[in-house]
């Protein structure tokens, strides 16, 4: 969104949603404080989404970083292994960190909401999905070594939601910083997986 141009209805009911939702959990916010809070009426709530649960995955679905990826994997990446996953990595963690609020609601409240976890997974899969074909187009051309592109992309990807779960409360390892953390991180998957 440009900056100083007005939010949406929508966008304004999705981040009062991850607000209230994050400060207080799913079960104690009303869906007329969810409207309050957006400016709108509870009618307009139900109209736009049908449901609290409908604008908590409304939320995850905009805010997520799948959109955000995709443009990186199909604009940016240029073949080259070592800067392409800091590219990756640093693009992660900064949209992970800017969503904190909505992640700890997946992280607190998906057991509690019928099909959200699974919902919420598909940010996860299509990123892996897209790491592993960015692997497998190396390895063909033989940049990478021969080795399993999706089980390379989970083992990728899992280390990285690791430093971030890391990141999240200011860290259990504050002598590691981040940046330090990925570029070390990187440096290591890149030496184990160039031919």
């Amino acid at each position: 969104m440009e900056e100083g141009s007005k939010k949406t209805t929508d966008e304004k009911l999705l981040l009062a949603a991850i607000d209230l939702i994050s400060a207080r959990g799913y079960k104690s916010v009303t869906t007329l404080e969810l409207a309050a809070a957006a400016g709108v009426s509870e009618k307009t709530l139900f109209r736009r989404f049908g449901s609290k649960q409908k604008l908590l995955e409304a939320a995850f679905d905009r805010f997520h970083y799948a959109a955000e990826m995709s443009a990186i994997f199909d604009d940016r990446l240029t073949g080259d292994l070592h800067a392409d996953l800091l590219l990756i990595s640093r693009s992660y963690h900064a949209i992970m960190n800017r969503n904190r609020k909505m992640l700890m609601i997946g992280l607190k409240e998906a057991e509690n909401l019928p099909g959200f976890l699974e919902r919420t997974m598909q940010h996860p899969r299509q990123f892996i999905d897209r790491l592993a074909r960015y692997f497998e187009h190396l390895r063909d051309s033989g940049k990478l070594i021969d080795t399993d592109p999706e089980m390379q992309a989970f083992v990728f990807i899992s280390m990285n939601y690791g430093l971030f779960l890391n990141d999240l409360e200011n860290g259990r390892f504050p002598s590691f910083s981040l940046d330090r953390t990925i570029e070390e991180s990187v440096k290591t998957f890149v030496r184990a997986l160039t031919p």
